[in-house]
């Protein structure tokens, strides 16, 4: 009996307690539908007319209390980007103002974007404009945002709080989806953490959907109508919903949140509204308050420091409506792979050249604020602005990318070769961008005489070479050895015939054989056999669903021209397939001398409408396929057979593609390193069903792979009429269990090759012929992006490092040039905590499959 009464008093204590102590936050924003619902000059405008209002708005309220002043929540830091562009100073300063107030938000996204085909650099970039406010105004931005696509990238956590984020929400819009509406109502957690791999988390707010995408868990969850007849009706009804939204099963908090007005308006005007009504429904029982958001995550974050969290992946969806156009997501990807050399060539010459590259400064502000947008989440193009308009936008933000990086790239490479002093014979330097020693293929421009030979001028041996022509123009190519991590050495030409070597790869009909592998490429351009030296000369491709390896869908595998051999030589042989089954395609096969990658170069030359897939089928048993997403590497099982895949609310069909994917055996694996496609499917994965244990990966060439009705797709129609397409692929084979960094060197390496050029200096300039800029005593931890500071090389050299180990572990970088005074920062550039670096050495701790960052103070060459 007296336990009876003491569990009833309890009980009635712990009721009184959530009776008595409620928490409410309205947050008002415009959800931005940034080339759906207008153009860019239509929503340029509608921001900077906003603020205006709201700005007036916040003047006009400041007098009350605090919890009844009006705000509002900007959902991109390019609304300021824009405001800046189109106000005076004095305006923009009162912006600023307001923001360190807490009376206006931003978060570090530039805009609303899908993340599933993002790069990992690419997300980083896409918030550099709101690390470049964070330092000009000594502010941080603790918010981060992606909405209305049903699922979310596991890795994308990770990323936003290394940036600086710490809270997220998420509204959906239950529309365009593939997914069954049981996804939309019954999330596993309404707060959580979401995690990433290495542990660290943002705080999400991400509501079951109670009615659709202007209610609770939508993208609008104060509005209640599509069309609002009364904006404090349909306030006063979303305050008495978070009234009752306590249970304490699926909601056992006391503070609740709505937030998002705008919908799919282009403009919104309603501060008057949240304020009146937070006044009038705040009473004894209920605090309801004016939001920034911020204060409502705050609140959670103090009250319950121990929510659930959450690490999987929910999948693509919205996501893969890029692959709608290709081609042009492509050269993004391509461009996002360069720019780690461009930057690491100029991070060099910038130590002896501090003024280099400072013209180019608006187009990297530009190519920034492109990498925001890219992938704005409308790639639906199913809205009012036209899909022409949308599609030339896509490629305006392709090329602002592409221009910057390949002028860096350009400058960079003659920079330095004007840095290195010039000889009687024509001498070039071979650079290497990544973080350890390499040996590998280069290519330089080449009309010079010939026979001739070329010496490593470090070791003063001859090199293999030989001639090659690419893209109609001639190249000398050579075997490059122990070029230095992050750095170069020199090369001389001199007269006279060089050394007698044999082809790197010799050719029987359809056969094409090194030490390594012999491949059948038929004259379709499929590989229907790779025998591994590895594997006791076992075939690894074994046909499925009768799709072998690089099969772009060929029904005859003999349908096309004959083969051709190009560019043999004692470097390297490429073998030549031209097919018109499915379409017209070309594949080059290349092999190397000395080395395990099979090099697979292709293209097609034809338009397309439907969805078309590179496959590579194996001979594996029992494998399992890892892969990077961005910013973590993936298993591709559900999260109760040990993978990173949610078992609720997720999309299993296609899978992010980003460096590579890897399917592993026990003691034996294949990897795959990819730089054009943006998702790949296991098998024949559907939406609600991942076939993990298939051998079989179909990487996305492109295509409009969703449709709402019979005759209506998603995306951009018929490629936007392009009909040259790219793609680059590689194949290697391992002994032993798969190992992410080596999977990750393999990658990083054919997608950034050595790169050459010309010596050009005069007598003032570096007679060494090496150098070396960085070392990593780790073999886990790569080096992931080098750059001079967003400042100015004045203000430090940007080092980004990726563990790639499952342990927590410590690393020693050695430079070749004294320190002066180190930073850990934020992967947006903003300082967070000194460091101690001992002459030219700086030990870096990681945890698990951390990236880091770093601000170093390098002494100048």
């Amino acid at each position: 009996m007296k336990r009876t009464s003491l569990f009833l008093l309890l009980l009635a204590l712990t009721l009184s307690l959530h009776a008595q102590v409620k928490k409410i936050y309205l947050a008002n924003d415009d959800h931005t539908d940034y080339m759906w619902t207008a153009n860019e000059a239509a929503y340029n405008t509608a921001f900077v007319k906003m603020l205006d209002y709201y700005l007036q708005q916040i003047d006009a309220t400041e007098g009350k209390p605090v919890d009844f002043q009006a705000r509002f929540n900007c959902d991109g830091s390019y609304w300021l980007r824009v405001y800046e562009k189109y106000r005076s100073p004095a305006q923009f300063n009162k912006l600023i103002t307001a923001i360190r107030s807490g009376h206006i938000s931003s978060p570090l996204t530039a805009l609303v974007s899908t993340y599933g085909a993002q790069p990992t650099e690419a997300v980083l970039r896409g918030m550099y404009h709101a690390g470049q406010l964070e330092r000009r105004f000594d502010l941080r931005f603790p918010l981060a945002v992606s909405m209305e696509n049903q699922t979310l990238p596991l890795g994308l956590s990770a990323l936003w709080a290394g940036s600086g984020a710490k809270y997220s929400w998420r509204g959906t819009c239950a529309c365009a989806t593939q997914m069954p509406k049981k996804n939309w109502h019954v999330r596993r957690h309404q707060l959580y953490r979401y995690t990433g791999l290495d542990g660290s988390s943002v705080l999400m707010k991400w509501y079951n959907m109670t009615l659709n995408n202007y209610s609770l868990g939508g993208y609008a969850e104060t509005r209640l109508a599509q069309k609002v007849a009364n904006v404090s009706l349909n306030l006063t009804k979303t305050v008495d919903t978070l009234t009752n939204l306590y249970h304490p099963k699926t909601y056992p908090y006391d503070a609740a949140a709505a937030f998002g007005y705008g919908w799919d308006d282009l403009e919104t005007f309603v501060a008057p509204e949240f304020v009146s009504v937070s006044q009038k429904c705040t009473n004894e029982n209920r605090k309801v308050r004016v939001s920034n958001e911020i204060d409502f995550f705050e609140d959670i974050e103090k009250s319950y420091p121990k929510l659930p969290y959450e690490a999987v992946s929910y999948g693509n969806e919205w996501d893969l409506y890029c692959a709608s156009m290709n081609e042009t997501t492509a050269r993004v990807r391509r461009s996002t792979e360069k720019l780690r050399t461009a930057e690491a060539l100029s991070s060099i010459v910038s130590l002896k050249n501090k003024t280099f590259a400072k013209p180019l400064i608006p187009a990297r502000n530009l190519a920034w604020d492109a990498f925001g947008l890219y992938w704005e989440h409308d790639w639906t193009a199913d809205g009012p602005v036209k899909q022409e308009e949308r599609a030339d936008w896509q490629i305006k933000m392709q090329k602002q990318i592409s221009d910057y990086t390949d002028s860096l790239y350009n400058q960079a490479l003659s920079e330095l070769g004007k840095q290195i002093k010039k000889a009687k014979n024509p001498r070039f330097y071979v650079f290497n961008p990544l973080s350890w020693g390499r040996n590998d293929v280069v290519d330089v421009a080449y009309t010079g005489d010939y026979p001739i030979k070329v010496i490593d001028l470090t070791t003063q041996k001859e090199a293999v070479s030989q001639l090659i022509t690419k893209g109609g123009k001639p190249f000398l190519r050579i075997k490059a050895e122990n070029v230095p991590s992050v750095g170069y050495k020199v090369f001389e030409i001199r007269a006279g015939s060089a050394q007698q070597s044999a082809l790197a790869a010799t050719v029987s009909g359809e056969y094409l054989k090194n030490a390594f592998y012999r491949i059948r490429l038929h004259k379709s351009g499929v590989i229907s056999e790779i025998y591994d030296s590895l594997n006791n000369s076992k075939n690894i491709v074994k046909a499925i669903n009768n799709k072998y390896v690089n099969d772009l869908g060929t029904a005859d595998l003999d349908a096309g021209e004959a083969l051709v051999v190009e560019n043999a030589g004692p470097v390297s042989v490429t073998l030549k397939a031209v097919s018109k089954q499915p379409i017209l395609h070309t594949v080059r096969l290349t092999l190397f001398k000395d080395s395990p990658r099979i090099d697979v170069q292709d293209s097609i030359q034809a338009n397309f409408n439907d969805v078309k897939t590179w496959s590579f089928s194996f001979n594996l048993n029992n494998q399992t396929t890892r892969h990077e997403e961005l910013g973590a590497i993936l298993t591709a099982k559900k999260e109760n057979r040990g993978g990173h895949y949610a078992t609720q609310n997720a999309r299993y069909d296609w899978q992010t593609f980003n460096h590579f994917a890897d399917m592993s055996e026990q003691n034996y694996g294949i990897t795959l390193s990819n730089q054009d496609c943006s998702f790949f499917k296991l098998g024949e994965s559907t939406p609600d069903s991942l076939w993990e244990t298939s051998a079989q990966l179909n990487a996305l060439a492109g295509g409009q792979t969703d449709r709402i009705s019979d005759t209506t797709f998603l995306g951009i129609k018929n490629q936007y009429g392009q009909k040259q397409f790219q793609y680059h692929f590689a194949l290697t084979t391992h002994k032993g269990t798969f190992d992410a960094a080596q999977a990750m060197k393999f990658s990083l390496e054919h997608q950034n090759p050595l790169v050459a050029n010309w010596v050009q200096g005069n007598t003032a300039a570096d007679q060494s012929n090496t150098f070396s800029l960085l070392s990593v005593s780790d073999p886990s931890v790569l080096l992931w992006s080098l750059k001079p500071s967003e400042e100015g090389i004045e203000n430090g050299l940007i080092t980004r490092f990726w563990n790639f180990n499952a342990q927590p572990i410590s690393a020693v970088v050695t430079f070749g040039i004294p320190l002066s005074k180190a930073w850990q920062s934020s992967h947006i550039e903003t300082n967070e905590s000194l460091l101690s670096p001992i002459e030219n050495r700086l030990k870096v701790d990681f945890k698990r499959f951390q990236l880091n960052t770093y601000k170093l103070f390098l002494k100048y060459l």
